[in-house]
């Protein structure tokens, strides 16, 4: 069951958002507004998300304030990855909540925190723990990145790649369970946790992953799932099918769903992070998955 839908994905971070075409963030808040509305219609009760933005930075919430964009959401969310990434210390974490609460009255949500084991798997495991014990009864929703490795045959969806060093590497072993599906530390306290601590999954398209995910977060008593409709992917041959699959595999959970990725054909420039010719299409794409899913 769809509970929430987010308006695309760290849309502050250059490697979901070129912001070099939409320098000040006009085109993405005229964008978010429009598929607000067209998400409303289709559904007035749905909670309707800000992507989780990346870094958090209470500056780019006002300035989408002042912008209007906010004015049909009903959460702000945020994403943190302080010992892998974020130039701040994971014990921050209230701090890092509190300055977005004091630029919006709406609820933070934390739709992606996790831990690389990129150096080690104890890192990980500190830092589940230390994480679960800051946010939860923080914020309303939290969301674990991620559930599994990503497969290294996939790539990382950056801009950057290999020019990033060990920050692009890390993207590769943010799960709790292998690549292979075998487990890391960190998983035996995950369902401490659950059902309050969601997960946040991505699923490629055709992803070989989904059943064997589904009978992981069952195990670990997981109720709150993040995901996303690619919007790109939602032009490819065979698109409606694996949607339908894969809705109809997670239908059991409470589902946040992502609403992002710009196809080539669509952007101003040919890449999943290009702003859209057409705003509207955007919004059109949202209004088409809310009807069939939601």
């Amino acid at each position: 069951m769809i509970e929430a839908v987010k308006f695309w994905n760290e849309p502050n971070n250059k490697s979901h958002w070129n912001f070099d075409i939409d320098q000040d963030w006009k085109i993405f808040s005229d964008m978010v507004k429009l598929a607000a509305i067209a998400a409303k219609a289709e559904k007035p009760d749905i909670t309707r998300v800000l992507g989780g933005i990346s870094p958090i930075d209470p500056g780019f919430v006002q300035h989408l304030k002042g912008l209007g964009t906010l004015e049909n959401l009903n959460a702000v969310a945020v994403h943190g990855f302080p010992l892998d990434w974020n130039l701040w210390n994971i014990n921050e974490w209230p701090a890092k909540i509190n300055e977005i609460r004091a630029v919006t009255d709406l609820p933070i949500w934390v739709t992606e925190v996790g831990v690389s084991t990129f150096g080690a798997e104890e890192v990980q495991e500190f830092g589940f723990r230390r994480t679960a014990e800051l946010l939860t009864g923080l914020v309303d929703r939290v969301h674990w990145y991620s559930l599994y490795d990503l497969p290294q045959a996939w790539g990382a969806t950056t801009r950057h790649r290999e020019a990033e060093g060990s920050s692009y590497y890390r993207h590769f072993y943010m799960g709790l369970l292998h690549e292979d599906g075998t487990p890391k530390l960190a998983l035996k306290h995950f369902s401490d946790y659950t059902p309050e601590f969601g997960i946040c999954q991505w699923f490629h398209f055709e992803d070989h992953r989904l059943e064997q995910a589904v009978d992981w977060l069952r195990k670990l008593g997981v109720k709150r799932l993040r995901t996303g409709l690619s919007w790109a992917d939602s032009l490819r041959p065979g698109a409606d099918q694996w949607f339908d699959k894969m809705m109809k595999a997670l239908d059991e959970f409470d589902l946040t769903i992502t609403f992002c990725f710009t196809p080539e054909e669509k952007g101003i420039e040919a890449h999943h992070t290009s702003p859209p010719h057409v705003i509207e299409e955007y919004a059109d794409f949202c209004a088409r998955m809310m009807r069939r899913y939601a």
